[in-house]
């Protein structure tokens, strides 16, 4: 399959990928008809998605299967007036439905926007009426009906509540029974047009309202280097991504790339994280490839892991905020595998990464990715020299790469800040070393500028984690009149430091950060706090913080 989208597919070292790697797009591309019927047509009995839940259910779904089920869901969709550009918000938690209905949707050419079972009455209404959305499809379980149905009085465009159970509440349509009973699937005579939009997704909004991210047809087709050259994956893989299918990592790690190189994904439904639990299905599903944030692996790792046969687990990569070293060095010496990082937004797709033909380096994003042209840009707008700190762009001057979003939707002041004269501006900063690896900085507004230097919050957060006090913590300048800004630490503490909160724990932190970072980099402010303030997506707040400050 995935010799059809590229010109040449094995490569003998980064160089030659860097250099050969040349994406084959195919007029009027459809994910649904052109990588999922089609495995349907060539292999029906190939596995495609694995799931279960925390209630001891399993099912395994081949590409048939898949195949029969969404053209069912489409043609129920159509049976509602669900048509081509209609916006269809998804709140399927990890259900497999969400499958069925994503690929039904792409079948249509109506617009999926994927969001979180822990948005509020408020949040729905803000989406339901940014994108006129039509349909929302959910989860019938308390509180998500609760806020879905007090938001409707105040959504104009919603036509349709469709829930997939176990409650089906008055108003509501059955989604199984509209499946159960659906007309033979007719496939609409309207091609794809590439651009067509695909997904809108909501950004989690760590600074301001969530912006509308539209992502087009051809997007799937970026999401090969994910899976292919980042994830590792095989068509005998079975690969589990730790995400909810509210947001995009689900589509990065549970779907596009992961089907177009025929991996079997596997999804645990669960309700509540529990490390003890994911290591249970590595071992009894033999999953051969993880990809989960860092705050995962530090879970797993404080599980004893020498309990579980994890010798399945072949290749773990890592991805959605910056990895502390002392993570990769323990789960290196635990399992003997190199965690693999990965940096991308939901504007994009993997940007940044350490592939199988580079060394690791703890903390490092990697190398660009040969699908973008990537750049760092100095305030000056010159690039970046090694060592220095510059924002992360993508040119598109030679051509707009496949996987870059077509613009924020509905809103043109933001894309113009965003992309001008052929540069996407990412609003991160990072710096390069000698060997071109990038080491992330910070957000730009995140930045601290204290007596002349310019202070990145992640390495300073770094360092406070790899003191046994600090559970978590965030970085910010705080305003000082002789300094410009000074360094603050927002730290929660561990249950055996809770009782030693003080001076003397402050002091200690301060030394231990002073010996790993420049002095100058220390928190000479530093405050113990129960929780951190953050987005729905569990990014932390730091402009709440700073706001707080000001007061």
């Amino acid at each position: 399959m995935i010799e059809r989208f590229l010109k040449q597919t094995e490569f003998t070292d980064f160089e030659d990928f860097k250099k050969n790697y040349e994406l084959k797009v195919p007029e009027h591309f459809n994910f649904a008809y052109d990588i999922v019927d089609e495995w349907a047509k060539i292999e029906p009995d190939k596995n495609a998605l694995l799931w279960t839940n925390d209630q001891g259910e399993h099912k395994q779904y081949s590409f048939a299967e898949i195949k029969e089920q969404s053209d069912k869901t489409a043609s129920f969709f159509q049976s509602l007036g669900i048509k081509k550009g209609d916006m269809v918000m998804a709140i399927l938690k990890r259900r497999y439905e969400f499958w069925f209905t994503i690929i039904a949707l792409h079948k249509i050419g109506a617009v999926i926007i994927p969001a979180t079972h822990l948005l509020t009455k408020k949040d729905i209404v803000y989406r339901n009426n940014a994108a006129d959305i039509k349909a929302i499809v959910a989860v019938g379980e308390e509180p998500i009906i609760q806020h879905i149905n007090d938001a409707r009085s105040e959504s104009p465009s919603i036509q349709h509540l469709i829930s997939v159970g176990p409650i089906i509440p008055d108003g509501w349509v059955d989604f199984h029974k509209g499946i159960d009973t659906a007309k033979p699937f007719v496939r609409p005579t309207e091609p794809t047009k590439n651009d067509d939009p695909l997904i809108v997704s909501f950004t989690s909004g760590t600074t301001g309202d969530p912006k509308m991210v539209l992502l087009d047809s051809v997007y799937p087709l970026a999401h090969i280097v994910t899976a292919k050259y980042w994830h590792n994956l095989r068509e005998d893989s079975i690969h589990l991504t730790i995400a909810d299918t509210g947001w995009l990592k689900a589509v990065w790690g549970k779907l596009y790339g992961q089907w177009i190189v025929g991996a079997n994904v596997f999804v645990y439904d669960h309700e509540k994280f529990n490390p003890h639990d994911i290591l249970s299905m590595i071992e009894k599903y033999h999953i051969t490839s993880l990809c989960a944030p860092p705050t995962i692996f530090r879970f797993l790792i404080r599980e004893d892991m020498s309990k579980f046969n994890l010798s399945s687990l072949e290749y773990c990569t890592i991805a959605g905020e910056a990895l502390n070293p002392s993570v990769y060095e323990q789960f290196y010496k635990i399992t003997g595998i190199k965690l693999r990082e990965g940096y991308g937004q939901s504007e994009t797709t993997v940007s940044l990464f350490t592939s199988k033909w580079i060394m690791p380096k703890p903390g490092s994003m990697g190398l660009p990715s040969p699908h973008y042209d990537i750049d760092l840009l100095t305030p000056e707008g010159r690039s970046a020299e090694a060592g220095e700190q510059g924002q992360i762009v993508i040119r598109t001057d030679k051509k707009y790469p496949v996987g870059l979003f077509k613009g924020y939707y509905r809103n043109e002041r933001l894309t113009r800040e965003a992309y001008e004269n052929n540069i996407y501006y990412t609003g991160d900063l990072a710096w390069k070393d000698e060997d071109g690896y990038f080491w992330f900085v910070g957000r730009a507004d995140d930045v601290i500028k204290s007596s002349g230097y310019r202070i990145g919050p992640f390495e300073v957060e770094s360092a406070l984690m790899s003191h046994p006090a600090v559970v978590e913590c965030a970085i910010t300048g705080v305003p000082d009149e002789i300094r410009g800004q000074v360094v603050k630490a927002t730290v929660i503490l561990s249950k055996e430091y809770k009782d030693k909160a003080g001076e003397d724990l402050i002091k200690e932190i301060q030394d231990h950060v002073k010996k790993i970072t420049a002095p100058y980099k220390y928190p000479r402010i530093i405050e113990f706090v129960d929780e951190l303030p953050k987005t729905i997506s569990g990014k932390i707040r730091r402009v709440e913080i700073r706001n707080k400050d000001k007061e």
